[in-house]
């Protein structure tokens, strides 16, 4: 073999061993792992005149509390639905533990469905957690929705 055969031997295999090196990084980059979420949610329930419901979203160890309000019927041609302030309260806990507190506010609402994010935290794989939505508006009590969620990890 000559110096050139020799020479453009050694370029072709630094080549080959760059694109290789190339193409397995992206490989080793997208076996990274991704928590899964789960979202376990109360059935709708009347609550104010409006339909309610509380969801524990699940990720991990992590744990966020969600209420939903609706509309608990189509609105009337003749009576659109009118603004309404709405106060809520979400409430977890670790079934059998401690709180994971409790947040408060008060919600503008009209027809759409709105969602309203309640308290958040992490607690020990293989936790039960529960969850607790209620909404009064003026004339209205509350009527409490509650959930529980296996925190599995």
């Amino acid at each position: 073999m000559n110096r050139r055969s020799i020479k453009g031997l050694t370029l072709l295999a630094a080549g080959l061993a760059t694109a290789g090196a190339l193409m397995a990084t992206p490989a080793q980059a997208s076996t990274a792992t991704t928590a899964t979420t789960t979202e376990t949610c109360s059935p709708w329930s009347l609550q104010s005149g409006l339909m309610t419901q509380v969801c524990a979203s699940v990720t991990g160890g992590s744990v966020q509390f969600l209420g939903r309000i609706a509309l608990a019927g189509p609105p009337s041609p003749d009576f659109p639905p009118q603004p309404q302030e709405l106060a809520t309260t979400i409430s977890g806990q670790v079934v059998g533990g401690a709180s994971l507190g409790s947040t408060s506010q008060y919600v503008n609402f009209l027809a759409s469905t709105v969602t309203v994010n309640g308290p958040s935290a992490t607690v020990a794989c293989g936790s039960t957690v529960s969850g607790t939505f209620s909404v009064t508006k003026f004339g209205w009590g509350p009527s409490p929705v509650t959930v529980n969620a296996a925190v599995s990890c």
